[in-house]
Order: structure tokens, then sequence, then C-alpha cells
């Protein structure tokens, strides 16, 4: 696994989950309507909270898990965060509803990666 690579990845994503949501509260209050800048908030949260989740499968020992299943992982949250986060965001920024069909196969990214992580660690002993 390289995890340089996947903690440039990291970065980059933790960047933008802050940057994004001091963007959202400091510059765009007076531009979106409660709705739409709670969904832009709910992306910021959900990436920042994936992105340490990433960070933290990337630091697991390769031991705990298998450098196979944290690769796995590692893809499910970045396609999470770029479908779910990523479509909520131009979803609230732009008010295109059909950006919100996106959001639902992030989602389900999220979710098997966290129920991958879970079996996971049934099996490794």
């Amino acid at each position: 696994m390289n995890k340089q690579f996947w903690i440039k990845i990291i970065a980059v994503s933790g960047f933008l989950s802050v940057a994004l949501g001091a963007f959202a509260a400091h510059g765009l209050e007076s531009v979106l309507s409660d709705r739409r800048m709670d969904t832009f908030q709910t992306a910021a949260q959900y990436q920042i909270f994936h992105t340490l989740a990433l960070l933290g499968i990337i630091c697991t020992e390769d031991g705990l898990l298998q450098v196979r299943c944290k690769i796995y992982l590692a893809r499910c949250f970045v396609l999470g965060i770029i479908l779910f986060s990523g479509s909520l965001y131009l979803l609230a920024i732009t008010d295109i509803s059909a950006l919100g069909m996106l959001a639902p196969i992030g989602g389900s990214a999220f979710i098997i990666g966290w129920a991958m992580l879970f079996i996971e660690a049934i099996r490794s002993k």
C-alpha cells in the first residue's frame, strides 16, 4: 500500500472540508437559503468525518487489517466523499436537484466501507 499517496489524498480532503466549511459559514451565509446552507454543511461534516476515518484506516497496522482490505476501504471512503459530499456541495450552490441522485450512491459507498471494516475486524485475529 502506498501510504504516501493516501496521506496526500487525506491532506487534500481535510484541507478542502475545512476550507469549504469556512467559506460557506463566512462567504455564503447571505447567499444560500438556510436549507441549502444546511446541505452544504452536511457535505463538509461527512467529508471531514470520513477523511479522519480514512486517516485511521491508512495508519492502522498491516497486521490488524489486511492491506488489500485497507485499499478497498480507502477507495470506498474516497468514492463516498466525492459522490456524497461533492454532489451535496454542488446541489447547495447550484440548486440542480438532479445532483441529489448521486448522494445515495456516495452514502452507499460509506456504508459499504463501514460494513467491510466491521467484517474485517471480525475475521482478523
